[in-house]
């Protein structure tokens, strides 16, 4: 059986949930003897992940999209993710919908942020990384993100945001102003953007 709960495992990218694992066929019991055993490790609370696979290469991203997988990576994290800052993030910054309940993590920490329906929905990239999928926002609605918390992140934060993503990536100014539209933020970046093209 252990064999058929790692084909289990490999199916899946290497990392299942408690639940998943479970759906799967995977018993609860079967699972913590495959931790004792030194075949699985526990990412998370909840979360397992094969010790034969090479290390996670964004381990915080991954931990946290697999327990929230309707979060969005958004803020300074997208910002990381995307190269588009020198800032080293220390926690991971999650969207979530302005209805939902606020996630909570020790391990990696995570501060989650309610987004309204239009702002939430707009700009999800979904990406694998690790074998786990991760949903992030794209680096213009993280742009209009940072300006819409510039107050929580720093103004200087988001210029040196805007001025290295229009040297690394060029800018497309109408999804840049989708995105601010859609965070009502427009007229706030509009300047910004005139004075940097």
């Amino acid at each position: 059986m252990k064999a058929r709960a790692e084909a289990i495992f490999r199916e899946h990218g290497g990392q299942l949930r408690m639940g998943e694992a479970v759906a799967h066929g995977i018993t609860p019991y079967m699972l913590y003897a495959l931790r004792n055993r030194g075949v699985v490790e526990p990412v998370s609370r909840g979360i397992y992940r094969l010790l034969a696979l090479p290390p996670l290469s964004e381990p915080d991203l991954v931990t946290a999209s697999l327990r929230f997988p309707r979060a969005v990576i958004c803020l300074v994290s997208a910002l990381a993710y995307h190269g588009i800052t020198t800032q080293v993030p220390h926690h991971v910054a999650l969207a979530v919908p302005r209805d939902s309940r606020l996630p909570s993590l020790d391990f990696p920490p995570v501060r989650a942020h309610r987004f309204s329906k239009a702002s939430y929905e707009t700009g999800i990239e979904t990406h694998q990384i690790d074998g786990a999928t991760v949903r992030v926002y794209s680096p213009e609605k993280t742009l209009a993100d940072c300006f819409k918390f510039r107050n929580r992140i720093g103004m200087d934060v988001v210029l040196e945001a805007l001025r290295l993503h229009r040297q690394r990536n060029g800018f497309d100014v109408s999804a840049l102003l989708h995105c601010a539209k859609a965070c009502r933020v427009e007229k706030l970046m509009r300047p910004y953007l005139e004075a940097t093209l």
